[in-house]
């Protein structure tokens, strides 16, 4: 990764790591490294368990048939996306434990971890239907990507959740 100079009179180190861009890869789970997937499951668990204080089993079975969408800064994972094959959570392709790092949060990274994602899912798949679960607090969020609810609002492990379809 390149390494961009120190911006003029910096108010501290997270303004440069701030400035630094996000490099995105994708990878199947076979091609993950160990180091990889330590820091992909660190970033789930920081999301989901320890933020949302929710307990419940993130190790499904479907990470070993699914794609991984990573977003890197200054060597360390700020955002993730799993990419499942349609037949694995639902008939059509879906995207899950969609997470970004708090310490990049407000920047933007969450639409352009969708967005890659989405781009991804395409070239993985086709352009075809996308099927999510989404958290319902961010049913906006979503429908700002072109998602629609196609569902009731349902538990999961506490948490209400719509599933929400992209044509």
């Amino acid at each position: 990764m390149k390494v961009l100079p120190l911006p003029p009179y910096p108010e501290n180190k997270l303004s440069y790591i701030n400035c630094m861009k996000i490099t995105w890869s994708l990878k199947p789970f076979e091609e993950l490294t160990p180091l990889e997937l330590y820091k992909i499951m660190f970033l789930r668990i920081e999301v989901f368990v320890v933020e949302q204080n929710c307990a419940f089993q993130d190790a499904d079975n479907k990470d070993q048939s699914s794609w991984h969408q990573m977003g890197w800064r200054n060597g360390e994972l700020v955002a993730y996306a799993r990419i499942m094959p349609p037949g694995l959570a639902f008939s059509q392709p879906s995207i899950g434990r969609v997470a970004s790092s708090s310490a990049v949060r407000g920047e933007g990274i969450g639409r352009r971890l969708m967005e890659e994602s989405i781009e991804s899912v395409y070239r993985l798949f086709g352009k075809s239907p996308i099927q999510i679960g989404a958290q319902f607090y961010l049913k906006k969020f979503y429908e700002s990507l072109g998602f629609v609810r196609c569902g009731e609002i349902y538990q999961e492990d506490g948490i209400d959740h719509i599933h929400m379809l992209k044509d």
